[in-house]
């Protein structure tokens, strides 16, 4: 593997007079001050401010598209990071290998998909209007209505801070899983990186978190070419479709009813912010971190007590190969995935709902149960509380533990 680069002169971690907060920096709109804020605009930048705070005992939190994040009122006492680089390389294109692509950790995810869709690779025109960043996608291993950006990763370069140096994982050794990966388990203490592995149990700086031990660099991507969808494995999606589910679509056509579908459940960020300032009327159901739980995975004898009706869907091992179809392999049986959304809405939490009714400043969305959003000034502490009663209350009414999906900085559940 490369060793690390040589320090470059990059920009002082400073505390400038005027600086984002991150509320500022955030979707859900939330958050206190920042220490110390600094964008990179080229990888030796983003190596060495990264390895000086490491060095000088300073916490850090590397900032994408600030979509999975709900951070503290009292803000974050050390230096975020963004990465602002942008641009795909196109490695490869051609009817025997596919397109082979690679692009930074700071491009936008969805500019990602629409130049697949635009150039005919497919793969991930699912997963289109999912904010947030390319480097971000394999950490959560981003997915929807059927695909994971699991299926088209070759491989991930990384800033491994336990080793102050540049690390290259092949798509086998990122241990992806639902809504996982041996880089975001990195985080957390006592969490083995991946399958037979043990980085974080051995690892005497572990925890990393809310930061990664491996900062995401640069992504490569394999895609298959050609004008017609991988087959569509989302039985929603396949009705807006007017396909069966297997079939495939034209890949324009996916993206779109993608978005509609996201659109209609308020999962698209809201196009009157720009820039974290408020450009026009603002859509509130849209200041949320999108899906604010992760769908239960439990034994298939707690799906069994389940009221009849309550969804059921297949629980897959992870499957190493690159695929442009759902990256998932042979069906686990002891286990079944259930659906968050049903839980919370059959647990008493409507869409709407708030901890003191209409007038609290933090409610689910209006238009879907799984998005906890910012009605406009409303604090973490807030949604904590929200998300404490909604969590409480499913653990009461049906004996399942939700998950948080967002990076939660300086507050807990």
């Amino acid at each position: 593997m490369p060793d690390s680069p040589a320090a470059p002169a990059v920009p002082a971690l400073s505390r400038p007079d005027a600086q984002p907060t991150l509320a500022d920096l955030t979707t859900l709109r939330v958050g206190g001050d920042v220490d110390t804020y600094v964008e990179t605009s080229t990888e030796a930048e983003l190596i060495d401010v990264i390895r000086s705070a490491d060095d000088a005992g300073e916490p850090l939190l590397v900032l994408g598209g600030g979509s999975n994040l709900l951070v503290a009122d009292e803000g974050f006492g050390g230096v975020v990071v963004k990465d602002v680089r942008t641009g795909l390389r196109v490695e490869s294109e051609d009817t025997c290998g596919g397109a082979s692509m690679s692009g930074p950790a700071g491009h936008a995810w969805d500019d990602v998909v629409v130049q697949a869709v635009d150039a005919g690779w497919v793969g991930i025109e699912a997963l289109s209007g999912i904010p947030g960043t390319l480097g971000a996608a394999p950490v959560q291993n981003v997915g929807a209505y059927g695909q994971e950006v699991a299926g088209v990763i070759s491989t991930v370069r990384v800033w491994d801070r336990g080793e102050n140096r540049v690390r290259t994982f092949a798509n086998g050794e990122l241990g992806f899983g639902y809504r996982t990966s041996r880089l975001k388990r990195s985080m957390h203490l006592g969490l083995a990186g991946y399958a037979g592995s043990s980085d974080a149990e051995t690892d005497p700086r572990a925890p990393w978190y809310p930061s990664p031990r491996y900062v995401v660099l640069d992504v490569s991507m394999q895609l298959r070419l050609g004008t017609l969808s991988a087959p569509v494995a989302y039985a929603e999606l396949a009705r807006r479709l007017g396909v069966d589910v297997g079939e495939r679509a034209p890949s324009a056509d996916v993206r779109a009813a993608v978005l509609e579908l996201r659109g209609g459940k308020g999962m698209l960020l809201d196009p009157a912010v720009e820039g974290g300032r408020l450009v026009g009327e603002p859509d509130h159901d849209r200041w949320s971190a999108g899906s604010f739980f992760t769908n239960p995975v439990v034994p298939a004898a707690v799906a069994d007590e389940l009221p009849e009706g309550a969804p059921r869907f297949e629980v897959r091992s992870p499957r190493p190969a690159v695929s442009t179809g759902p990256s998932l392999g042979a069906v686990d049986p002891t286990l079944v995935k259930t659906s968050a959304a049903w839980l919370i809405e059959h647990a008493g939490f409507g869409k709407g709902f708030g901890v003191a009714g209409e007038a609290s400043p933090a409610r689910l969305s209006t238009r879907h149960p799984l998005a906890l959003t910012n009605r406009g000034g409303a604090t973490a502490a807030d949604l904590v509380a929200l998300a404490r009663a909604v969590r409480d209350g499913v653990r009461e009414r049906f004996g399942i533990e939700l998950e948080p999906e967002p990076v939660l900085v300086g507050v807990s559940l």
